[in-house]
């Protein structure tokens, strides 16, 4: 098991990263907009479902902008678009009953735009609502935005037959090992062209390098690949927001390399991770080498997913001051609560990562996975970082295991607590390989209390797979 328990002031470190927690949320403002609306049927958009609305969008979105910002209005009906690329002081307000429909027709996201696809920078189709070096930017209402992504389109490009993907169709996989094999060879940003002819899903709403922003009340559906994925970005909440779709990759929210972070009172039912954060991948991760830090995440209900909260793959970067508290999960078809991805080829330092009052109403496999045997495994130069992790009031119900960690020898996870947590009807309570210290306070799995490290340690043999 490979297991160090080594005296730690582990309570120490906990109490004071919760006590940055206010500190955090009070730098965390959502922008504020002058009184002006601006309906977009005013400007030649008409919510028919069959009308092109993509130069509605530009015309009102630039006329607000240059006088200072407003609320943008999308009233009931279904508006049929191409990409809509916001200015700064933008609010656009989707009305409940009104539908934002994102076209199929590939040329309408030319040209390319700068954008992050898996952690790596490139220009490539635009995604579906984007920004650069824009601030003062919203998305709400109770309104739909709707990614029409589907088994005929988008989705086919993963080249998995589930999702619509034929036998002599083009697919994703050559495209994607270019893109990674010119990052790892520095080739310049500007040469990483992809669009037209090639097979780069975009992601739904992907504000970039860009502050100040807030997405709230509305439902996000069926994007591309991830729906909501702001890059470089600061200050950002995401409150009430539902966030739906079961295509390849549809990550829920992906915060990626961003400071400042709020998302709260959401619902997810996703085809990947419910949330994921990043910070760049591999040789590109380490060029930006810019964090993601600060994320709160608060009062959120989770469904289907590869992960409910999970930190990687993209990680390079490093990730640092993760607070999750008051989270839901629920769903057979969520596979994992809690997960770290990471390798050796990644990299980063995974650090202060904190989860308060998490109840796992059912799960298909891990209550809490820490891996850094992700996809490549231990093959690369860039040996990763993985500390002080502190999980207090979990209650959980099922799974394959409760708690498994696993590091290399020479890098072990280190500063780990479990706290007051209760697992349920877990098949098996705990699989550990280099971690040290390790604490265990008042922890109940299947009945059974392993408190004392006599008790820990008496078990051990049990809990091998």
């Amino acid at each position: 098991m490979n297991v160090k328990q080594i005296p730690v002031d582990g309570a120490e470190i906990e109490e004071q990263g919760w006590r940055q927690l206010q500190s955090i949320l009070s730098k965390i403002i959502p922008p504020i907009f002058p009184n002006r609306d601006f309906v977009i049927t005013e400007y030649g958009a008409i919510g028919d479902g069959v009308t092109d609305c993509t130069e509605a969008f530009r015309k009102v979105i630039t006329l607000a902008n240059n006088i200072g910002g407003g609320r943008v209005v999308v009233p009931a009906g279904i508006y049929l678009t191409g990409p809509i690329h916001f200015k700064s002081n933008i609010n656009l307000h989707v009305s409940k009953e009104a539908i934002i429909k994102f076209s199929q027709e590939l040329e309408k996201y030319l040209p390319m735009v700068l954008n992050r696809f898996e952690g790596v920078e490139l220009y490539n189709y635009s995604p579906l609502i984007y920004s650069y070096e824009a601030e003062n930017l919203a998305i709400t209402g109770e309104g739909v935005l709707d990614g029409n992504g589907d088994k005929e389109h988008w989705w086919p490009w993963k080249g998995k037959k589930e999702y619509g993907w034929q036998e002599g169709q083009p697919h994703q996989a050559e495209d994607r090992d270019i893109l990674f094999a010119m990052a790892e060879r520095n080739v310049s940003v500007k040469e990483r062209r992809f669009g037209s002819g090639h097979y780069l899903r975009p992601s739904f709403i992907q504000f970039y390098n860009s502050k100040n922003i807030l997405i709230e009340g509305v439902t996000i559906k069926d994007s591309p690949m991830w729906q909501i994925s702001p890059v470089l970005c600061e200050n950002i909440t995401i409150d009430k927001v539902k966030i739906i779709g079961h295509g390849p990759n549809t990550d829920g929210f992906d915060p990626d390399s961003c400071k400042n972070v709020v998302i709260k009172n959401c619902y997810f039912d996703n085809g990947d991770d419910c949330i994921a954060i990043k910070s760049g991948r591999n040789a590109d991760g380490r060029r930006i080498n810019i964090p993601c830090e600060n994320i709160v995440i608060q009062n959120n209900y989770m469904k289907d997913g590869h992960g409910g909260i999970t930190i990687g793959s993209e990680i390079s970067g490093s990730v640092r001051n993760v607070f999750a508290d008051n989270n839901v999960m629920d769903s057979l078809n969520l596979d994992r609560a809690l997960r770290f991805k990471t390798n050796s080829v990644r990299g980063g330092i995974i650090e202060n990562i904190y989860f308060r009052n998490t109840v796992v109403k059912s799960i298909g496999e891990e209550i809490l996975i820490v891996d850094m045997n992700y996809e490549e495994g231990d093959v690369g130069e860039y040996t990763p970082i993985i500390r002080n992790i502190f999980v207090e009031n979990l209650e959980s119900y099922g799974g394959k295991t409760g708690f498994l960690m696993s590091a290399y020898k020479r890098t072990p996870i280190t500063n780990v607590q479990f706290k007051n947590c209760t697992l349920h009807n877990v098949e098996i309570p705990f699989v550990f390989k280099n971690v040290e210290q390790l604490v265990f306070k008042n922890v109940n799995i299947n009945g059974e209390n392993y408190d004392s490290v006599r008790n820990y340690l008496s078990c051990i043999n049990l809990q091998t797979r």
